[in-house]
């Protein structure tokens, strides 16, 4: 499995993705998931994939060395939309070729891809493509796309990133919601690929690989564990029976509407409590032994 998260800002775009590549508990791999088409001062385009791993090597493949019928490559094509359906149309391209072989094995075609970056005279733009090679663009209600294990990285990019957020925020929150993701799936693993692009530099501008000796990505995780608790334990405990007062806020026992649910006794079933209050009542009706 794996996890990429790209992330389009005003000041420009932020890419991240793992290499852990699964085939059993016992097979465990690294491959880079994360590819940059280039050409300096004219260019610049980040691809990120998930999913069946020879799906996506083929993909990658044809879209470096694809030309369509009109001749359009990623290379020239006029914009990012256009590069986007290209990348789209290597989708299709090897879903011709090898989705009817995998099937015959249960395999399902299955592959999803990040793709972002900037051509020469237009903005910063950013894609998310599904395996049937239809493909959506991020706005500024969504700025970012995610694709793997993407559900214990969420919500702190929700409450973090908005178009606003500067690169180098951006690239703090990516991380943080990595480390999330790799404390609880031990399909996602180091190295880590990390492309920030800055706005009309048509060119990579900053590029890390992080791996388990990286001190800044290290202190990262232990800071962020260390603050969520500090957080969490300022936070205070429920008071289940507070004292009455208009002010209530907490969560209490006495609220009249606050009832559980309960299922129904079975016929003839009485309620321990009842069974006590009848044996009791029971021993107070017996008279005392005459002597």
């Amino acid at each position: 499995m794996t996890y990429c998260v790209g992330m389009r800002l005003d000041a420009g775009l932020v890419f991240l993705a793992d290499s852990r590549t699964n085939a059993g508990v016992d097979q465990v791999g690294t491959f880079r998931k994360l590819t940059v088409f280039e050409n300096p001062g004219d260019r610049l385009m980040v691809m990120m994939t998930a999913g069946n791993l020879s799906i996506s090597q083929a993909v990658r493949q044809i879209v470096s060395g694809y030309v369509g019928a009109d001749g359009a490559t990623v290379w020239n094509a006029p914009d990012m939309y256009e590069a986007a359906r290209i990348v789209g149309e290597a989708v299709r391209t090897v879903h011709r070729q090898e989705a009817g072989k995998l099937a015959e094995h249960g395999v399902d075609f299955n592959i999803s891809i990040v793709f972002g970056g900037q051509v020469r005279g237009e903005r910063c733009r950013l894609f998310y493509v599904y395996s049937a090679g239809n493909f959506i663009e991020s706005h500024d209600e969504n700025p970012y796309f995610q694709i793997g294990e993407a559900k214990y990285g969420k919500p702190i990019i929700d409450r973090v990133v908005t178009p606003r957020t500067s690169l180098d925020d951006a690239a703090k929150c990516a991380l943080i919601s990595m480390d999330s993701t790799l404390r609880s799936n031990i399909s996602v693993g180091l190295p880590l690929d990390m492309l920030v692009y800055e706005d009309g530099s048509l060119a990579v501008t900053r590029f890390v690989t992080v791996d388990e000796h990286n001190a800044y990505f290290q202190r990262l995780r232990s800071s962020w564990g260390q603050q969520l608790k500090t957080v969490f334990d300022a936070i205070p405990a429920p008071e289940w029976d507070p004292a009455p007062g208009p002010a209530d806020d907490v969560p209490a026992s006495t609220n009249l509407h606050s009832r559980p649910v309960r299922a129904a006794l079975p016929p003839g079933a009485t309620p321990a409590g009842a069974t006590a209050a009848l044996q009791s009542l029971a021993e107070q009706s017996v008279p005392p032994a005459q002597h």
